[in-house]
């Protein structure tokens, strides 16, 4: 019996590195990929809250960066455009005017709480451009109706009867 090692053929072991080697390359790739999406979606997803004051007092560090803004409607500052309505939020006594692109909630009025969702206008530097206004929904039902809210409170669970 013959233990003596049986070389290797040279022709097959560079083709072998080279698949191996891009077999590394596709892999590191999609691993680089991936976490370019994950970073993004991260980044994208984090949107800072601020308040009308404390907003105008960063002006400088957000940018053009997206972020919520919070303040009240100024009575008498709402104004309809076509597709666009401008209006001014107030907060601890800093107003901003705002330009707001779309329809806002049926909801929106003078003198309410509102979110509003967008960026500093680069055309102008105090303008808040916003494309999404959330509105928080008063509790003026509960007090006009408090015999149906108790009612409805009531009802079997699945039944649909409400007075």
């Amino acid at each position: 019996m013959e233990l003596t090692p049986r070389p290797v053929p040279t022709a097959s072991a560079p083709g072998r590195r080279r698949k191996g080697t891009l077999v590394y390359v596709a892999v590191g790739l999609v691993v680089v990929a991936l976490g370019f999406v994950v970073y993004q979606g991260l980044s994208n997803a984090t949107v800072f809250f601020y308040n009308a004051d404390e907003a105008v007092a960063q002006r400088a560090e957000t940018g053009d960066r997206r972020f919520r803004l919070q303040g009240e409607v100024v009575d008498g500052s709402i104004v309809s455009e076509g597709e666009r309505v401008n209006f001014v939020v107030a907060y601890n006594g800093v107003e901003v005017p705002v330009e707001h692109f779309g329809d806002p909630p049926e909801l929106f009025q003078d003198g309410i709480p509102v979110v509003l969702e967008g960026h500093w206008s680069s055309v102008e530097v105090d303008t808040f451009a916003s494309d999404r206004i959330l509105v928080k929904h008063s509790s003026e039902y509960v007090e006009d109706n408090p015999v149906r809210v108790e009612d409805y409170d009531e009802a079997p669970a699945g039944s649909s009867e409400v007075p």
